[in-house]
């Protein structure tokens, strides 16, 4: 645990130094990741705003805190999942992410997917399912299933802002992380045959 623990703050200070694309010259501070390490499940989503570039963390402005709510509901308390995005610095404006600055982050993606060892990734928004999908998709036509990425489950889903913009997307939300909790407590019935269950995480 404590190598696990190293290795994400080392992946961290790399992070903090990175000028591989012009994103870092805006930035206030990058945006790692926070939560539960190792966690079960892993959010992912596509950038930091405005909030999360001054306080340094993921989803803290209002769609953060539709987030928190949502997750409580669906049983997944926030302080025991992962959560991360594709982009570690905020785009100008807040706009989308683009090609060459998503091919820059995605290998620190990766890593931090690779620590924090979750059963169930959750993309949030269009711009993560493509990044960890590795290929073009329509998030109306993909959320609410369940895929395969990076050798994990995954579910994609609408970006909580979308549901700030009283598009319905919050009920989406909650009917697909409703859908990653079943996904997570089928993996702790197959994982349970070989394992503890003292050695099982939450979920």
């Amino acid at each position: 645990m404590n190598q696990v623990r190293e290795r994400l703050e080392s992946l961290r200070r790399e992070v903090g130094r990175c000028r591989k694309c012009p994103l870092w010259q805006g930035r206030t501070q990058t945006v790692f990741g926070v939560g539960r390490v190792p966690a079960d499940l892993m959010l992912v989503g596509e950038a930091p705003g405005f909030h999360e570039d001054r306080m340094g963390e993921p989803f803290v402005g209002a769609a953060g805190q539709l987030l928190t709510r949502l997750l409580a509901e669906a049983g997944l308390p926030r302080t025991e999942v992962y959560i991360a995005n594709v982009l570690k610095c905020r785009p100008p404006g807040n706009r989308d992410p683009l090609p060459e600055e998503v091919e820059a982050c995605l290998p620190y993606l990766k890593e931090q997917v690779e620590l924090v060892n979750p059963r169930v990734l959750v993309a949030l928004g269009v711009h993560a399912a493509r990044a960890l999908l590795g290929r073009p998709v329509s998030i109306s036509r993909v959320r609410g299933q369940r895929l395969e990425a990076l050798g994990r489950a995954l579910v994609p889903t609408y970006h909580p802002a979308a549901a700030l913009r009283g598009t319905g997307a919050a009920e989406a939300i909650g009917e697909d992380l409703r859908l990653a909790r079943g996904l997570l407590e089928e993996t702790r019935k197959a994982v349970s045959v070989l394992d503890p269950p003292e050695q099982l995480g939450l979920f």
